[in-house]
């Protein structure tokens, strides 16, 4: 009888203990978009190894007006790193090892997480495993906060089947109920978000457009790109005056990336708007997917007008709108 008593009382105490681990509940993280906080000793930040780090993080995000880094990066001492600052949504921590290492863990401290950990023995070890690993790290970084950018939408988000366009095409989308609509015809959406905090020329806006076109040559779809948003431009996005409509800036071509939206190939474009003969300009994010099966390109583009500050999240929100898009 004893024996079955110790039996059950170990079967018991096996069993809370596991229960207890899956229902520990974490602290909500903390932090904002494209924010990063790299944990690393002092002197090794202000020497080599963190001029690797502010040269992988200090890249600048293509197609924006003004220079602006794709990440913004906060530096703090192994011995400051407790308490809240262990909530942090996206950790970079580098310490001193037998061995090069790199791993990641999600949820280690708070949730939603990612914490990474570069081990190397001295300075030439921590330069070389930055430099293998900092796509990978961006990617991870980015890919977080689309993801936490997206359930941030989800909570308040618009009926996307209210809208003709959408609906027509087949399309679903997590847009947050802030925006209005400026033009639904059936086959072209646009969607406008007022933007007012610290922009000097009167209301600034994010915009989105969601439209189709029919796919005539896969193998020409990312050259032919600008021309199609400026017949779109032309046609449906006018100026204060008549001759004046969106196109993509002439000085400058955009940058063009390999892509995948909802499964399917697409195209990433990168690049700035200008109106043609006036001077109002910004900066553009276009998906252009490959729908094979209905043997259409879909296209999603957000487009930014924020005079005078800083535009790389306004942007930031617009790619994970874009990158919510299913083709029902």
């Amino acid at each position: 009888m004893k024996k079955l008593i110790l039996l059950f009382t170990v079967i018991f105490a096996f069993s809370s203990c596991e229960q207890s681990k899956e229902d520990i509940i974490f602290p909500t993280s903390t932090g904002t978009i494209n924010e990063i906080l790299v944990v690393i000793k002092g002197n090794d930040w202000e020497g080599k190894v963190g001029d690797e780090l502010r040269t992988v993080f200090g890249e600048h995000q293509v197609g924006l007006p003004q220079p602006e880094t794709i990440l913004s990066v906060t530096q703090v001492d192994p011995t400051g790193f407790a308490s809240f600052m262990r909530n942090s949504k996206s950790i970079l921590v580098l310490e001193k090892g037998a061995k090069e290492s790199f791993s990641i863990k999600e949820n280690k401290y708070s949730k939603p997480q990612v914490v990474m950990f570069i081990t190397a023995k001295d300075e030439a070890g921590f330069i070389k495993v930055i430099q293998q690993k900092s796509k990978e790290i961006i990617k991870t970084f980015q890919a977080l906060d689309i993801k936490k950018m997206q359930r941030h939408f989800a909570k308040n988000k618009l009926d996307d089947s209210k809208y003709k366009t959408t609906k027509n095409l087949g399309l679903s989308l997590t847009i947050p109920k802030i925006f209005k609509t400026v033009d639904d015809t059936g086959e072209f959406l646009w969607l406008r978000q007022h933007l007012k905090s610290g922009i000097a020329r009167g209301d600034g806006s994010n915009n989105i457009l969601i439209y189709a076109l029919p796919l005539e040559d896969e193998a020409t779809v990312a050259e032919n790109i600008t021309k199609m948003r400026d017949a779109i431009g032309e046609k449906y996005i006018p100026g204060s005056d008549e001759g004046m409509y969106m196109i993509t800036e002439q000085a400058y071509a955009p940058f063009t990336f390999d892509a995948e939206i909802d499964g399917k190939k697409a195209y990433e474009t990168r690049g700035k708007w200008e109106v043609k003969n006036d001077f109002m300009a910004g900066p553009f994010i276009n998906y252009t997917i490959v729908d094979k099966k209905n043997n259409r390109l879909i296209v999603f583009e957000g487009f930014t007008y924020a005079p005078s500050v800083n535009k790389r999240d306004f942007i930031f929100e617009l790619e994970a709108i874009g990158k919510s898009l299913k083709i029902k």
